[in-house]
């Protein structure tokens, strides 16, 4: 079976029902199927649907963007940071080539900075109102160029994204 080019509309709420993300106006968010571009447990349920096809979907943490994980909150002496006014909710990318991570700033003291490397959504069940709106096989020249680094870090590029 052929890999698929999916598109689908969608609308990311918590718990509470507020809405976190959506698609752009008119614009659908498309992935190859099984190259790890969206998170697993929405895959699986946009992999089952049929064009045209609405449906809310929760989407365990487990299986969205994973539990969080306390190792991955770490103190960091405050000199190892390029900039003085360092504040909470503040984000940087660390790490070298192929290894980058975002990190978010939770804490700050006059000789520590408190970073998380958590997903903003580990820990959070997930849930989607979602429509697909096409399904195609995907064409050997996106199948090849999803094996690289061709994408950007909101997942668009070469892989049948925007």
């Amino acid at each position: 079976m052929n890999k698929q080019v999916i598109s689908f509309h969608y609308t990311l709420t918590d718990a509470t029902g507020k809405t976190l993300d959506a698609s752009e106006e008119g614009a659908p968010l498309s992935f190859v199927e099984g190259t790890g571009h969206i998170i697993p447990g929405l895959e699986t349920h946009l992999s089952a649907m049929a064009v045209g096809e609405k449906k809310r979907v929760t989407v365990a943490a487990k299986k969205a963007y994973g539990e969080r994980d306390a190792s991955r909150v770490m103190d960091v002496p405050r000199e190892k940071f390029p900039s003085k006014e360092i504040t909470v909710g503040e984000q940087f990318r660390v790490g070298g080539p192929g290894q980058q991570m975002v990190v978010t700033v939770t804490k700050v003291t006059p000789s520590h900075i408190t970073i998380d490397a958590n997903h903003p959504l580990a820990g959070v069940d997930l849930t989607f109102d979602v429509e697909l709106v096409a399904k195609r096989d995907a064409k050997p020249e996106e199948l090849e160029c999803c094996h690289g680094e061709h994408h950007d870090e909101h997942g668009g590029g070469c892989c049948g994204s925007h």
